[in-house]
């Protein structure tokens, strides 16, 4: 198929529009649920990557969090000056920092994950079981046939 086929075949166009749309009424309905919290989805996100590997790096958090350098770095900024974070020198590597949650953080993690979770009920409910097992087998694909080759 050429690419002008596939740029006016409306189907095609579409479930990649759904899926765009999907993504950021979730971000968004997240987003939303986190604001009583005073964080953002991204800090929530990273607090949730740090509580799992307690003492990565910006950028070691950046990709976890599948965001860029400078994102983090504005997430970290905040975090920092919430107290939510505490950044420690690398034991081998002097240039790094590492950072670790605070029992700030963790009590901030804690009400964050029970913001979120009616979205997450929600979102389970509404793609229950074996139906949540194909989408995400399928979004698999869509993420191995978008890869660079």
């Amino acid at each position: 198929m050429s690419a002008d086929a596939v740029v006016k075949a409306p189907s095609r166009r579409r479930w990649g529009m759904v899926l765009k749309r999907a993504e950021q009424s979730m971000l968004s309905a997240k987003s939303q649920a986190l604001k009583p919290a005073g964080l953002t989805l991204a800090q929530y996100v990273a607090l949730d990557a740090l509580e799992a590997e307690p003492g990565l790096a910006a950028a070691s958090l950046a990709r976890a969090c599948l965001v860029t350098p400078q994102a983090i770095m504005v997430a970290l900024k905040a975090m920092d000056e919430q107290g939510l974070i505490v950044r420690s020198p690398h034991p081998r590597h002097a240039n790094v920092l590492e950072l670790r949650l605070t029992d700030v953080g963790r009590e901030a993690l804690r009400c964050a994950r029970e913001l979120v979770a009616p979205v997450e009920q929600r979102l389970n409910e509404a793609i229950p079981g074996e139906d949540a097992q194909v989408l995400t087998e399928l979004l698999e694909r869509v993420i191995e046939a978008a890869a660079p080759c």
